[in-house]
């Protein structure tokens, strides 16, 4: 898969997602004018991941996980909504017993964000892994 990479800008986060090198990271402050053109491609993204696990793809991962890391300042409701269908994406990934992990990292004086993270898992039928930074 051709990676996807997007810069982070003053209300959007950084994306990389790089399944060669095993780099899967939404990252920064999410609050786009227009957050349906801003996540349609990450999306269509994750959505062609998941139609392409092959036993190749779980080979591959068995040793080492694939990682997805979530690291935000902030984001807004309209990007929670899009952050949710990514996570029932990888939630769909996680059922084709694909070894993966999904961190959530949150600034340490910032217990709102581990909250969120703490109810997006409760929605999904695997536990994430919190990192305070």
């Amino acid at each position: 898969m051709i990676p996807l990479i997007i810069d982070s800008t003053v209300s959007t986060p950084k994306i990389i997602f790089d399944l060669k090198n095993n780099i899967f990271e939404m990252s920064g402050c999410s609050r786009p004018e227009d957050v349906r053109d801003f996540y349609n491609p990450v999306l269509k993204w994750i959505t062609d991941l998941n139609s392409g696990i092959t036993e190749g793809v779980k080979k591959k991962f068995a040793q080492d996980p694939l990682v997805f890391l979530f690291r935000f300042d902030y984001f807004n409701s309209s990007s929670a909504k899009f952050i949710l269908d990514i996570l029932m994406i990888l939630n769909e990934i996680h059922k084709k017993d694909l070894n993966m992990i999904v961190k959530w990292q949150y600034a340490e004086s910032d217990e709102d964000m581990r909250e969120v993270g703490e109810e997006l898992e409760d929605v999904i039928d695997f536990m994430f892994t919190f990192e305070e930074i």
